[in-house]
This record gives C-alpha cells, sequence and structure tokens, in this order.
C-alpha cells in the first residue's frame, strides 16, 4: 500500500461592514465591497431582492439601479433587480433555487461576478445555497436586512434550504465575498423580526460573554422598544462573537461533532417544523436557550439566578419561553420535540454533542440526555409562560 498523505491549506477573508443608508451613492461601502480586489475588469453584478423587503419600501429597486448607474466606471448591473419571496417557506422547495441557478446562468455571471443579496436571512440562505452551485460558487455580496441576519446568520459560512421535514438539511460552505449590514434596512421590521435577532445575542452572549449577557438582560425593554442607537451595538458584538468563534474554533466548516454556536437550536430548529414555520426562528431560539438553560440548572452546570435573568430578560424582550407545539406528543407518547435530538446527532454524525452554558460566559459538551429531567424543564417553562400572561 502507497499513501500520499495531501494536506490543503485554504485561506478565506471576508469584510463585515457596519454602516447606514448604503445604498447612498455618497456611500461607499457597497461598492468598495463588491471591488476591493482592484482588478481590471468592471465587477458584473446581479442582485436579489427580499419581496417583502421590497413590498414595505417602494423605490428599493429604483434606489439600487441608480447606485449602479452612479458607480458604472467600475460596476455593471447585468440586469434589474431580481425579487425573490421571503420568509421560511421559500426554502422549503428547490424550486426557488433552481429558478435563481437559471438566471445566473443565463446572464452568463462567472466567478468574477458577483451576487448581491439584500434580504432576511431566508433568502440569504436560498440565494447563498443557489449561487454556491454556479461554477462551484459565485462571490456573494450579502446585505442582511433582519436583526437576526445581521447579527447572526448573515456573518456565517453557510447555506442551506429545507428538505422533507428537516430544516437546513441541504446546503453548502460558502462564506460570503462580503457583508453589508446597514442599519438603516431595520426601520421597516415589524416588531417579531425586530425581537427575534435578540434571542440568538442572548445565545451566544450566555455561553461567551457574561458581559455582554448582563448588558443585555439590563437593555432588554430597550431592545424591545426599538431603540436604534442600543440594537446597533447589540447586532455589532453579536456579530462580533459570532466571527471570533468562526476564526478562532479551528473548525469552521463543522468538521467535528460541536456546534457551540447552535446552543439550544436542537429544540428551536423542532419547534418551527413542528409549528410549520409559524414561529419564527429567533422566537423558537428564545425558547430553545431557555430550554438547555433550564436543563443545566438541573446539572449544576449554571445558577438558578442565572437562568432567572435569562427568562426574565428574553421575556422582557418580548420573546416567549414556551409554546404549545412543545407539548405535542408522538403515537408512543413521547415528546414530538424530542426527535430534534436525533436530528442534531444525524447532522452533525456520530455521538450526540450538545453546547450547553456552564457558567455565565462559558460552555460545556454534553453528549446524553435524561428525557426525565428534560420533561421537568418543559413543565417549568410552561409554567413560567403562564405566569407571565397572567401577571
Amino acid at each position: 500500500m502507497k499513501i500520499i498523505n495531501q494536506k490543503i491549506a485554504v485561506g478565506f477573508e471576508f469584510p463585515v461592514i457596519f454602516t447606514r443608508d448604503a445604498l447612498n451613492p455618497k456611500n461607499l461601502s457597497l461598492g468598495w465591497a463588491l471591488d476591493r480586489l482592484k482588478e481590471p475588469e468592471s465587477r458584473r453584478a446581479m442582485v436579489f431582492v427580499d419581496a417583502g423587503l421590497a413590498q414595505a419600501r417602494p423605490g428599493l429597486s429604483d434606489r439600487i439601479t441608480k447606485y449602479f448607474i452612479h458607480y458604472r466606471h467600475r460596476l455593471a448591473l447585468v440586469a434589474p433587480p431580481q425579487l425573490v419571496p421571503g420568509g421560511e417557506a421559500a426554502k422549503n422547495s428547490f424550486t426557488h433555487a433552481l429558478r435563481i441557478v437559471r438566471g445566473l446562468l443565463e446572464r452568463r455571471l462567472d466567478r468574477h461576478a458577483a451576487v448581491v443579496v439584500i434580504g432576511g436571512g431566508a433568502v440569504q440562505d436560498l440565494v447563498g445555497f443557489a449561487a454556491s452551485l454556479v461554477h462551484r460558487g459565485l462571490r456573494v455580496v450579502r446585505v442582511p436586512t433582519t436583526v437576526l441576519a445581521q447579527c447572526d446568520s448573515g456573518v456565517g459560512v453557510k447555506t442551506a434550504v429545507n428538505f422533507g421535514t428537516a430544516k437546513n438539511l441541504v446546503g453548502t460552505f460558502a462564506p460570503p465575498f462580503a457583508v453589508v449590514n446597514d442599519f438603516d434596512l431595520l426601520g421597516a421590521l415589524r416588531d417579531d423580526d425586530w425581537r427575534g435577532g435578540v434571542a440568538e445575542a442572548f445565545k451566544v452572549a450566555l455561553i461567551k460573554d457574561a458581559k455582554f449577557f448582563r448588558w443585555l438582560c439590563r437593555q432588554a425593554s430597550t431592545l424591545r422598544r426599538r431603540d436604534p442607537q442600543a440594537m446597533a451595538r447589540m447586532i455589532q458584538r453579536c456579530a462580533q462573537l459570532h466571527l471570533d468563534h468562526i476564526r478562532r474554533s479551528g473548525d469552521p466548516f463543522e468538521m467535528g461533532r460541536a456546534r457551540p454556536l447552535d446552543f439550544g437550536h436542537w429544540s428551536a430548529h423542532r419547534l418551527e417544523v413542528l409549528s410549520k414555520y409559524r414561529i419564527g426562528h429567533g422566537q423558537a431560539v428564545a425558547a430553545g436557550i431557555a430550554l438547555d438553560a433550564a436543563y443545566a440548572v438541573r446539572l449544576g452546570w449554571i445558577a438558578a439566578e442565572d437562568f432567572s435573568a435569562l427568562v426574565k430578560g428574553l421575556q422582557q424582550a418580548g420573546l416567549a419561553v414556551w409554546y404549545p407545539p412543545l407539548a405535542r406528543r408522538t403515537r408512543v407518547g413521547q415528546r414530538a420535540i424530542f426527535q430534534g435530538l436525533e436530528e442534531f446527532r444525524e447532522h452533525l454524525g456520530g455521538e450526540l454533542t450538545l453546547t450547553m452554558p456552564r457558567g455565565v460566559g462559558c460552555c460545556a459538551e454534553l453528549h446524553a440526555v435524561d428525557f426525565k429531567l428534560m420533561e421537568e424543564c418543559l413543565l417549568e417553562l410552561k409554567e413560567l409562560h403562564t405566569h407571565m400572561v397572567t401577571d
């Protein structure tokens, strides 16, 4: 037997820009992001826009077109901005992804061209997935337009669509070419979408940054009231923590068995599916991290007062810790939410590995779950929710 041991190191670099009014021609952020390599040819680009955002912001497509006209000496828009259906439902079929692939091929975009995606996390996932398949990956510039996407998914390195009854089952690892976080685009969000990203901030703070966790607890009501300065600060810190983890973990493409940034997500993803995606991702994550934090208390990994601070913070931010689908049971009497544990294990492969808080700002891995203890946690969350509603 002869073995040639091949080892390849591939570096990825992408800027994450925080700005306001990115489509104002006086703002250089988007133009710089597209042309940052200063290659000799003009940068050909195609822009995809979340249809919900376009409806909430009349004239958005015209602003995009005018921006590219202003920078026509370096940027070339190959087609009018393309509207893409937003929301999780858009990821439930390959139809939309294939339509996007076909459009990119028809406009003959190559690996030096760019795909600009302006929209929420579902649109970022959908268009990013399609773009990653064309020529094995086009350059994608993300312009996330929800709090959740700006502080979490929009700065990550993954794309995905749903398949069967599983969320994000089919996807690719495809780091963006650049990310432009425009705070002004958050103004048109519904309250649910505004609050949804706060859950992801609590998630990463509880396992990564005690100081940030305490700040979130103090500012929860302010964030709920849509204070722009508090939200901008939250987004930047949350994005920084996610970027730090991806850069320093040694496992950006999740070849191992642990995914710390998916703390609370085994139940959150299952809850979304059980609700047929009527419960948003951020709302599901709030319940998911509360459930796992309650379990961590029973393990003696975090103090009861820290769990109480988490629940109070989530509730003050307008996020519930309980939803009726959590009570649903299978034909054999088991909680339907527990199916999320096996799906999570299968997704990672090998042994079940859950990230749990172990002291505020720290985390540890858990490889087995006591269903009886988890039942107790679910009952506690339901009781906490009932008290909140009746108070």
